[in-house]
Formats: C-alpha cells, sequence, structure tokens
C-alpha cells in the first residue's frame, strides 16, 4: 500500500494496531508525533524518515505536531512468513542525515531513502530488498534521471511536482503531479525527463523484490493465510503473542481525546 496523506488537528491516526509488515512513513510538510506501548516517542517533521517494523505486533498512534496541515506518504512494505513475526523495531533519520547526491551538471538530485543511487547508499537496512529514491529534476536539465532497477523487481513512480516524462521523442509518456505509474518488468532500469522550461520535476521511485508469498490482509494486519489473520485478531482482541502490553496502554493523544470527550 502507497498513500499520500494530509492532516490537520484535531483529526489523526490515534491507537491502532499493525503485524507482519514494515511501515515507511517519509514527512513532506508540517510533523508527526508518532508513540506506541513499548514506550516509544518522538516526533517526525518534514524531510524526516520512520521505517517502523511491525513485526509479531504493535499499537501505536500517529498524530498531527502543531498548527497548519501535516503532509506525508506512507509505504507498506511486506515482510516474508519468516519475518512476519519479529520484534518489533524502529529506524528513523532526520532530513539531514538522508544520503544525497547530485549528478556532475547539477541537472539531477536524489535522496536516498532506502537502497543506493548516484553513488549513494541509504542508511537504512531492509529485510525486504526495497529501492525508495526522491529524485528532483531542474527545469532545462540537458539529461533526465536514470536509476537501474533489477528486472524482477516490481516498481512504480509517484509524482511530487511538475511532470514527468518517459522516454524520448514521440514515443514519450507524460506524468502528472499526483499521479502514480506502474513501472513493468523486465526493463534495466527507469529513464525520467524533466521538459519544463521553468518548473522542476520531483517524483519518487520506489520498486521492491516481490516476496512470492500468498497475501491476506485485513485493515492494519498483513499475514500468508485467513487462518493466520484470524490468529491475529484473536491474539489482538485478548492481548497475546505480541500484544501483551496492550491492555493497559494508552497514547497521550488518546487521553487528551478521552478529556476534551
Amino acid at each position: 500500500m502507497f498513500e499520500f496523506v494530509a492532516v490537520s488537528a484535531p483529526a489523526g491516526f490515534p491507537d491502532h494496531p499493525h503485524r507482519g509488515f514494515e511501515t515507511v512513513t517519509y514527512m513532506l510538510e508540517g510533523a508527526v508525533t508518532h508513540e506506541d506501548f513499548e514506550g516509544h516517542r518522538g516526533t517526525i517533521k518534514a524531510g524526516d524518515v520512520q521505517w517502523m517494523t511491525a513485526g509479531r505486533g504493535i499499537v501505536h498512534s500517529e498524530m498531527p505536531a502543531g498548527p497548519g496541515t501535516s503532509r506525508g506518504l506512507q509505504l507498506w512494505v511486506n515482510l516474508s512468513s519468516q519475518n512476519k513475526m519479529i520484534e518489533p523495531g524502529y529506524q528513523e533519520f532526520q532530513s539531514k542525515d538522508i544520503a544525497t547526491t547530485t549528478s556532475p551538471d547539477g541537472g539531477v538530485t536524489v535522496r536516498v531513502i532506502a537502497g543506493q543511487a548516484m553513488g549513494a547508499r541509504s542508511p537504512v537496512s531492509t529485510r525486504t530488498p526495497t529501492l525508495y529514491l526522491d529524485f528532483t529534476v531542474r527545469a532545462r536539465a540537458a539529461a533526465p534521471a536514470r536509476q537501474p532497477v533489477p528486472p524482477s523487481w516490481n516498481a512504480f513512480v509517484y509524482v511530487l511536482e511538475g511532470e514527468a516524462w518517459f522516454g524520448a521523442g514521440a514515443a514519450a509518456e507524460k506524468v502528472g503531479a499526483h499521479h502514480l505509474a506502474l513501472l513493468g518488468q523486465g526493463g534495466d532500469g527507469v529513464e525520467v525527463w524533466n521538459r519544463s522550461d521553468d518548473r522542476p520535476l520531483r517524483f519518487l521511485l520506489v520498486a521492491g523484490e516481490p516476496i512470492g508469498e500468498p497475501v491476506a490482509q485485513l485493515g492494519p494486519f498483513v499475514m500468508n493465510t485467513e487462518e493466520e489473520i484470524d490468529a491475529t485478531v484473536n491474539d489482538f482482541e485478548c492481548f497475546v503473542n505480541g500484544f501483551e502490553k496492550a491492555r493497559h496502554w494508552k497514547s497521550q493523544a488518546m487521553m487528551a481525546l478521552d478529556d476534551v470527550e
């Protein structure tokens, strides 16, 4: 799953569970405060990344911090069956710590959230091999953004600003802002041009190695079979097998909402 999120207080995402996958939160504007039943708490600001491994179970909240609208992106990365019940954990990086590099001619800049690009490598460790890149191609750039992608991987491009052109000449295809383009398998990578004379192009390239296992999903739970989903619901409702701490925990955000009501 991949989604663009725009939220303003008092709305948000109060206490809710996850199991069986990872969430990647990449903030574009504003900030979000998160906390969980393990005692972890922090604020993700514009340009920051949080890579949360839900594993066998986590209950957390994500609420906008401060006035105005907070905007960001969230990607769900599936875990293989052997990793679905590992202990939960976090990898968090401030904007200044994200690996960033620019092409020699200054036309293309990339922030490397996961994987590697243009000689820069992300500090994020991924259990499911993943590529997550934030490209900016300046107006009148003489060359496109180019990135190799393993031919067997699934991949998509999401345009944040400007217009992305795939390929050159009359056969080139355009993708506008806030649109997503699925890329076919079998190629050796992607080439994206900015044809604008006055507007930069900013887009995300996300790719991952297919796990090749069945997927069963119910809301915030992603497992391999319906039986595992049923067991997960039971574990959550009975506070067992990874959800023990949920019995007596409420986030500060939830307690504040309770006080208002």
